[in-house]
């Protein structure tokens, strides 16, 4: 049964993960298995609690409390935080979506031969810094056939809360990995773990010798890894000069692209097996 505690002190240290720590610090100031990461909204965390992610405390509306009975059954007994919306807002900058947020233990990650082992379309996030863009491209793969998702060691962190909440949860749902640690470890190193796994890849760029995304040479790929850039400069030249192929997406009206997150839509789509 979950223990409800009316929030009476801001200060109160339990209440520092919703207002004074960081995400970065959630994840990163902490010994590995006691990082953190907070999930928004209840159809994220039950998606989260789906796929084994262990829950700490919760900070809910007073008046989500009758209508969270599901969420509060699969939590346990942990510590369910509560005051009115305006307190909360004013405890964590924000206006809580659905009323509701948890801290949650961060799950180990696998590994990249791990995620890649029996897919044959993985999607790989090149230095994506927005959140919301990385939500929805995890939203779209997952949707769309893509069978893993890996993510650069300078791309945001898929289980920051609001790429999760934009990902409608789909962040626990398909496999994802970070191609190393260190900003050295890209693109060279990766791409090379890529091509000892069977993989050929395919870079979304803007080129004049690019392929159309619907040229019967991609889709006849055994195993191919689509490659999407950052808002703007897109992917790094050297990234696009280490790929198989360039593919670009044919636009109408003269407009030169789209945004990425738009883009991996049509792109998963028409690269998936078929």
């Amino acid at each position: 049964m979950a223990d409800i505690i009316k929030i009476t002190d801001l200060s109160d240290p339990a209440l520092d993960v919703y207002a004074r720590l960081t995400e970065h610090q959630l994840r990163s100031r902490r010994a590995e298995e006691k990082a953190l990461f907070i999930a928004e909204s209840s159809k994220v965390i039950l998606s989260a609690l789906a796929a084994g992610c262990e829950p700490v405390s919760l900070l809910m509306e007073e008046r989500q409390l009758p209508l969270q009975e599901e969420l509060l059954s699969r939590c346990g007994g942990i510590p369910v935080y509560t005051a009115g919306r305006e307190v909360l807002e004013g405890l964590t900058g924000y206006a809580l979506t659905r009323g509701v947020l948890c801290a949650m233990k961060r799950p180990s990650l696998p590994t990249v031969e791990a995620v890649c082992a029996n897919a044959r379309r993985v999607a790989v996030l090149e230095g994506i810094v927005d959140a919301t863009n990385v939500g929805a491209i995890f939203r779209s793969a997952a949707a769309l056939g893509m069978d893993a998702v890996l993510v650069t060691p300078t791309c945001c962190d898929p289980l920051s809360r609001r790429a999760a909440r934009v990902s409608m949860g789909t962040v626990f749902q398909i496999p994802w990995a970070r191609v190393g640690a260190k900003a050295e470890d890209w693109p060279l190193p990766g791409l090379e773990r890529l091509k000892a796994l069977g993989f050929r890849t395919a870079a979304l760029a803007l080129r004049r010798d690019a392929l159309t995304v619907d040229d019967p040479r991609l889709v006849r790929e055994e195993r191919l890894a689509v490659l999407l850039g950052t808002e703007g400069d897109g992917l790094a030249p050297q990234t696009v000069a280490q790929c198989d192929y360039t593919v670009c997406i044919p636009m109408a009206h003269g407009v030169d692209s789209l945004n990425v997150a738009a883009a991996s839509a049509v792109a998963f789509w028409q690269l998936r097996r078929k």
